[in-house]
């Protein structure tokens, strides 16, 4: 049972409002994460903002998918990865690609080395070895594509601790994280 209140968009004024109806208009629903952030107008506003710089950025929309479901598995965040499995799809990952990326791997050389950079900052706490630089560099990232790695393994580590802290309840076919620690 969710944590805290889904806000209603048909109920909210002023900026949480705006930030909900940008939301609708954008993605055609406003998920539960969205009306879980709404709670705080900073919270979600923040969270769009980073999301939409990232989006603008030279990583492509299908990489960004694979990084959060990599992202998402390894934290054990079943919304995120529920919500990114859908969006992934529509970025053009195959659910053999949804898979493979959740276990941060992948069939083309470039991806599949973005996607153990990613696992590597989250994991290492934002410690990178120097051999895990050289990795993604040799397959072709230069450096702001790097920093756009770490970016949005940092945008979806917000989203995973606060689905899971609240507990938002999943809007999107399910998906179950394979739970590793007891």
């Amino acid at each position: 049972m969710p944590r805290l209140n889904a806000v209603d968009p048909a109920r909210a004024t002023g900026k949480t409002r705006e930030l909900l109806d940008a939301v609708k208009a954008k993605l055609g629903l406003t998920p539960n994460l969205m009306r879980g952030l709404a709670n705080s107008p900073a919270a979600l506003e923040g969270y769009l903002s980073f999301g939409q710089a990232l989006a603008g950025g030279s990583l492509p929309a299908r990489l960004r998918e694979q990084i959060a479901l990599a992202v998402a598995e390894a934290n054990e965040c079943d919304y995120c990865l529920s919500a990114h499995a859908a969006f992934g799809r529509l970025a053009g990952l195959k659910d053999e690609e949804i898979a493979t990326s959740r276990e941060a791997t992948a069939a083309d050389a470039r991806a599949d080395a973005a996607l153990k950079f990613a696992l590597a900052v989250l994991t290492g706490r934002g410690r990178v070895a120097d051999a895990e630089f050289a990795r993604v560099r040799r397959a072709g990232f230069l450096d702001g594509e790097i920093a756009e790695i770490i970016a949005n393994v940092a945008l979806n580590v917000y989203t995973n601790y606060f689905n899971k802290a609240a507990e938002t309840a999943i809007d999107f076919p399910t998906l179950e994280a394979a739970r590793k620690t007891a």
